[in-house]
């Protein structure tokens, strides 16, 4: 299935401001609102649905026997035109 982005932008933030964005995210997730995501001359806005998948990874990128680069990814996704769905594989925890 192809893939197209609606969104994309990347820049180096500090610990404090990106807890700002997730907790922006987190209230119009926890009100119901549309999420609108907007940088420079980009702008897309999404309606998640009560439900979603929602997908936390860790990973390190890099060779086996050097430095590389670790990441925490966060990702919500539904069908589009999607009222429900989902289902847990068990409780995650962040601490």
């Amino acid at each position: 299935m192809p893939e197209e982005t609606l969104f994309e932008t990347e820049q180096p933030l500090g610990r404090t401001a990106v807890a700002d964005y997730l907790r922006s995210l987190a209230d119009s997730l926890e009100s119901g609102s549309d999420v609108t995501l907007r940088a420079g001359d980009q702008s897309v806005t999404l309606d998640p649905p009560e439900t979603v998948e929602f997908e936390v990874k860790a990973e390190r990128e890099g060779p086996t026997d050097g430095d590389g680069e670790l990441s925490i990814e966060v990702e919500l996704e539904w069908p589009e035109n999607a009222s429900e769905g989902g289902s847990a594989d068990g409780d995650l925890q962040i601490e």
